[in-house]
């Protein structure tokens, strides 16, 4: 067989290059892993005791496409109380996992040829969800100024052209950090509700803000009949990368097509990931805590050292987890991230993984303990 065989949204697909780095070290116990975008430390406890439970004591049985009522109502209080906003559980499909969020939201929005616009430096499965499905993806660049990432506001407006189907907003933002302001955001959405533009907002590190309990939310302005689409996971905020489990906030008139999708795509998540969900959302908020601690110190570590390095440039990021520095000559990220593994035994992410944008910056993930960091 050879590539005609396939169809092109296989064959344009491109490996990642944080995997490129990562399989030349995953599995040796010398590796201080700070590529991919996990934390170190175990799942919440009560997480894992609540899927045993339900694994002894409940049906391992088929779920509701739209997720179990349970569990709906869970995320549904939680946003709730979070935004100081109403809720209603018929607005959430639960998902396996914030990637398939994603897919879920290109597939519901997206045909081949529509223009979507997204930021970069970015995560690059976010672009490849739209582009599978048909879109032209175009993005608009962050800058640095006075030592913070910064969006021209301006320009992203431009960008949002008479064409434009959706915007794609990861806030706050994989790899650098950045955080779109409550000002910003209030922008962005009258302009979106002016011209009929969706708007998919990417938002699994809202509860990891270094400027409060939650950074500003697409979901807690959002009227009814808004074009809006937010997109959470319980990966960052509980530490549960490998459970697969999130949500998506819709419109009420996509409660019925998500879960046809949903249907069709996995047929929901696994029971017993969704009580887990439950307990961590009902009885989690100290995990939240003493995560956010843990962070906060890391953080303080790995910003020290880094400022104070010759010919690196330290950017602070306002949210996630992740330092996105630069190198002065740095002209290939991929090879000097597998040089630092081969003599340091440090995994840390290339730059050009994000975007071409990217390219002279390394990233490295502080969610670790500090004295690994």
């Amino acid at each position: 067989m050879t590539l005609r065989d396939f169809s092109y949204r296989a064959t344009e697909l491109h490996p990642s290059k944080i995997r490129d780095v990562a399989e030349l070290g995953m599995g040796d116990p010398a590796v201080i892993p700070l590529w991919f975008g996990e934390a170190a430390w175990r799942s919440p406890a009560l997480a894992i005791e609540a899927a045993k439970t339900s694994l002894d004591v409940d049906p391992t049985h088929y779920q509701p496409n739209s997720g179990h009522p349970a569990l709906r109502e869970s995320i549904a209080g939680y946003l709730s109380h979070l935004h100081r906003i109403s809720v209603p559980a018929a607005r959430i499909t639960v998902t396996a996992s914030g990637m398939q969020g994603l897919v879920l939201a290109a597939q519901t929005l997206v045909e081949p040829g529509d223009r979507v616009v997204m930021i970069t430096p970015d995560w690059p499965n976010i672009g490849a969800a739209f582009a599978i499905a048909g879109a032209e993806v175009a993005k608009v660049s962050l800058q640095v100024d006075q030592g913070r990432w910064s969006l021209d506001l301006g320009h992203l407006i431009e960008a949002l052209t008479p064409q434009t189907r959706c915007l794609m907003i990861n806030s706050p933002n994989n790899p650098t950090g950045w955080t779109l302001s409550a000002d910003d955001r209030n922008k962005v959405v009258e302009h979106c509700r002016r011209h009929g533009i969706w708007i998919v907002a990417d938002e699994v590190y809202n509860r990891l803000y270094r400027h409060g309990e939650a950074a500003p939310s697409f979901i807690e302005i959002a009227e009814p009949g808004d074009r809006i689409i937010g997109i959470n996971s319980f990966s960052k905020t509980f530490a549960m990368t490998g459970w697969r489990l999130g949500w998506m906030v819709t419109p009420p008139e996509l409660e019925a097509p998500l879960a046809m999708l949903t249907e069709f795509n996995i047929a929901g998540a696994p029971p017993f990931v969704q009580a887990a969900g439950v307990s961590v959302l009902d009885q989690g908020r100290s995990f939240i805590d003493e995560q956010r601690q843990k962070l906060a110190d890391g953080y303080a570590l790995v910003a020290a050292r880094l400022s104070a390095m010759h010919r690196v440039e330290f950017i602070e990021p306002d949210g996630a987890f992740y330092a996105f520095f630069r190198i002065d000559g740095l002209s290939d990220s991929l090879s000097t991230a597998k040089d630092i593994l081969a003599k340091t035994k440090v995994g840390l992410a290339p730059g050009i993984a994000f975007g071409n944008q990217g390219e002279g910056y390394l990233r490295l993930c502080f969610a670790q303990p500090v004295d690994a960091l």
